[in-house]
């Protein structure tokens, strides 16, 4: 079976990144069959546990009706050395119920005057295949008061988290992210 050539761009990216290139770029583009890709980001993380270094790989591609979504990780169980797995998902943009971009702005006063920067931002996509709860003791406000009064929390969307900071992924690589995470929302919200 011969997969679709993924856009120069998007393969660059990926081997630039120097994991495991041709598995990713055969991954995706079997992900993508042939389906325009209209952006993509790219984020290589590495992980320390204990006496090693774990790396992950995220590759997202908006395409005109999709938000495909790459890992591709190091297998981490005994006795499976030299083992990566590496998964897709695809997901209808119509399926996508929140797209929130997370800008970290060093000197906002500045802003506008090319001399502040993002530093750090995130990109938090939900479609409702996961969901995180966060629960705490709930309180009464008394501060002497030891009785039980249950919990409180909030239930959130945790599809997908991508996190990059200026400091460990290029300036580059985080206005790509945010780039990437506009465009997604204007294609979510039916803007396009």
């Amino acid at each position: 079976m011969t997969s679709p050539a993924l856009p120069a761009a998007l393969r660059r990216d990926i081997d630039a990144c120097g994991y495991f290139p041709d598995l990713i770029a055969e991954t995706m583009a079997m992900a993508t069959a042939g389906e325009p890709v209209l952006h993509h980001v790219v984020h290589h993380e590495a992980t320390f546990a204990r006496d090693e270094i774990q790396r992950h790989m995220s590759v997202l591609v908006l395409t005109p009706t999709r938000l495909i979504v790459g890992h591709t990780d190091e297998s981490d169980a005994p006795g499976e050395s030299g083992q990566a797995m590496s998964t897709t998902e695809s997901v209808g943009l119509d399926k996508i119920s929140s797209v929130a971009l997370t800008r970290v702005v060093a000197h906002p006063e500045r802003h506008g005057s090319n001399r502040s920067a993002t530093v750090e931002t995130w990109l938090s996509v939900g479609w409702g295949t996961a969901r995180r709860v966060d629960l705490e003791p709930a309180h009464c406000g008394d501060p002497q008061c030891d009785a039980d009064h249950g919990y409180s929390g909030t239930l959130a969307a945790d599809d997908l988290t991508v996190r990059m900071s200026a400091a460990a992924d290029g300036a580059e690589n985080v206005a790509r992210l945010v780039s990437f995470a506009t465009a997604l929302q204007v294609a979510s919200g039916g803007g396009r």
